[in-house]
C-alpha cells in the first residue's frame, strides 16, 4: 500500500512538472518581455536624466563663458547665440540677453528681445508677462503715452500675475500726463487690492501723500504704518 502511494505521488508530482513546463514553454515569453521591459525601461530613465544633465552642464558652461566677457554689447551676441534645449531656458536666455543689451545701451535691440519673447507660444507664461512688463518699462517716455497705457491696461487686467504693477505704471502715466487726481484714485485702488504686497502698498501710501492726497487704509493693522508714511518717517 505504501508503495503505491509513494507511485502515485511519484506520477502526480511528475504531471504536475510536465504541466509546469508546458507552462512556461506556453507563456514564458511573456515574463521575458516583462523583464526586458522593466530592464529596458529603467535603462532609459537613466539615459534621459544623463542627457538632460548633460545638456544642463552644457548650458550651464556656456552661459558662464559668455558672462565672462567684457564687453556688454559682445556678451549679449553670445548669450544669444546659446541654444537652449528647453523653452524655459531659451525664455531665461533671452532675457539675459535683453539685460545685457540694455546695459550696452541698446535699448531697442533689448525691447526687441523682450517682446520677442512676449509673444513665444512655447516660452512658460511667467516669462512672457514679465518679458511684456520690462520691454514697456524699458523704453520709457520713448514710447507713445497712449501705446504705453494701452500696454499697461492689457497687463492690468484679472489673472496677469504682474496685474498690480501695472496698475501703478498706469498710475505714474496718470502723473505724467497731469491727471493727480486720477492718479491718486489708482494707487488707492492698489492700496484697497487684497493681493498688494506691503511693499507695493507702501510705495502706493507714500506716493498718494507725495501727490497732495490722504489716503485711505483698508483695515486698522495698517493703520501705524499710514501714519508712518504721513509723518515721512
Amino acid at each position: 500500500m505504501s508503495n503505491t502511494d509513494g507511485f502515485v505521488e511519484e506520477v502526480n508530482e511528475e504531471v504536475r512538472r510536465d504541466r509546469l513546463y508546458g507552462l512556461l514553454r506556453r507563456y514564458g515569453w511573456i515574463a521575458v518581455v516583462a523583464i526586458l521591459a522593466i530592464v529596458g525601461g529603467a535603462a532609459f530613465s537613466e539615459y534621459t536624466k544623463a542627457q538632460n544633465r548633460a545638456q544642463a552642464e552644457g548650458l550651464g558652461d556656456a552661459m558662464l563663458a559668455a558672462l565672462s566677457i567684457d564687453d556688454r554689447s559682445e556678451r549679449a551676441e553670445a548669450l544669444a547665440a546659446i541654444d537652449a534645449a528647453t523653452p524655459t531656458s531659451a525664455a531665461v536666455l533671452r532675457m539675459m540677453t535683453a539685460a545685457e543689451q540694455a546695459e550696452a545701451g541698446d535699448t531697442q535691440a533689448a525691447a526687441d528681445t523682450l517682446n520677442t519673447l512676449a509673444v513665444d507660444g512655447d516660452a512658460p507664461e511667467i516669462y512672457r508677462q514679465i518679458a511684456a512688463f520690462k520691454a514697456v518699462t524699458l523704453q520709457g517716455t520713448d514710447m507713445p503715452v497712449a501705446d504705453r497705457r494701452q500696454a499697461f491696461e492689457a497687463m492690468a487686467q484679472p489673472g496677469n500675475v504682474l496685474r498690480l504693477l501695472a496698475e501703478e505704471q498706469l498710475a505714474l502715466i496718470d502723473i505724467e500726463t497731469g491727471d493727480i487726481d486720477t492718479a491718486i484714485s489708482g494707487y488707492q485702488a492698489i492700496v484697497d487690492d487684497a493681493e498688494v504686497s506691503t511693499d507695493l502698498q507702501q510705495r502706493a501710501l507714500q506716493v498718494i501723500v507725495a501727490l497732495g492726497g490722504e489716503p485711505v487704509v483698508p483695515n486698522s493693522a495698517d493703520f501705524t504704518q499710514a501714519g508712518d508714511v504721513l509723518q515721512g518717517n
